[in-house]
């Protein structure tokens, strides 16, 4: 059972569309949840090449969606649906990205057996063998470039598929600096490495050491990571990234167990 937040006030980073969830659940356990977008995800604007490409997936024997979103803008953008050919099989990277496809009623063929990490997708047997094989990868702009040029060196051949965009929402530095310095914050749930780069450039470097004191919450080891070299010291990792699994972390942090 998870424990009541007791007026505990928690800063979610997560994008304006997957942040409704998350927050919900923290308000319905006795916490504030205070909804700050540090990162905007929106549809690419080449919809059409988008479609077409997934009208025609008998080209590939691969079709890798690296995250939830990749699946959820790639069903946006095709009527909601991706034909399931016999030809084709579907890989992720993600825990959370297999649940999209799952929900969207597509199986998956090769799931990650621990961690749900690129580096665990490409340790598969069949991810081992895929010399002259067509590979999609369905993606966001940029990012898992180690996926595909391993694949590559395997001797696939790779092309993105990019269905999505990030940018950084405009938002006065003055609301974030006011938001951490006026607001007592007992937590800020971090889901993306590059919501916390984000969150540090709309700060502003000369405001940096506001953030240190304050718990994070990630789900990941690589955000860990990287919230570490930044300097943070209280960072504690969800073993999953679903939202109540990140309520139920949030819950142990506030109560300080």
């Amino acid at each position: 059972m998870i424990k009541q937040l007791n007026g505990a006030r928690i800063l979610v980073t997560r994008p304006a569309h997957q942040a409704e969830n998350l927050s919900r659940l923290i308000q319905e356990h006795g916490g504030e949840a205070i909804r700050f977008p540090v990162l905007d995800i929106v549809a690419r604007d080449n919809i059409g090449e988008v479609r077409n490409t997934l009208k025609n997936l008998e080209k590939f024997q691969w079709v890798v969606f690296i995250s939830a979103n990749a699946v959820n803008f790639a069903l946006k953008a095709n009527d909601g649906k991706i034909d399931r050919l016999k030809t084709v099989r579907f890989a992720v990277v993600g825990q959370a990205t297999a649940r999209a496809l799952e929900t969207a009623g597509m199986a998956v063929d090769v799931v990650p057996e621990q961690g749900y990490t690129s580096e665990a997708l490409l340790a598969m047997p069949q991810m081992q063998q895929v010399k002259g094989q067509a590979c999609l990868i369905v993606r966001g702009e940029g990012g898992r470039e180690e996926l595909a040029n391993i694949l590559r060196g395997r001797g696939a051949e790779v092309q993105y598929l990019e269905v999505y965009k990030r940018t950084i929402p405009s938002i006065d530095k003055s609301q974030v600096v006011q938001l951490l310095v006026q607001r007592r914050l007992d937590v800020i749930t971090v889901t993306s490495g590059e919501a916390l780069r984000n969150l540090l450039i709309m700060l502003g470097e000369e405001n940096h050491q506001l953030l240190l004191p304050i718990p994070l919450v990630v789900v990941s080891d690589r955000i860990r990571q990287l919230a570490a070299e930044m300097g943070f010291k209280r960072i504690t990792v969800t073993e999953n990234p679903a939202d109540t699994e990140i309520l139920e972390t949030v819950t142990i942090v506030c109560n300080g167990e």
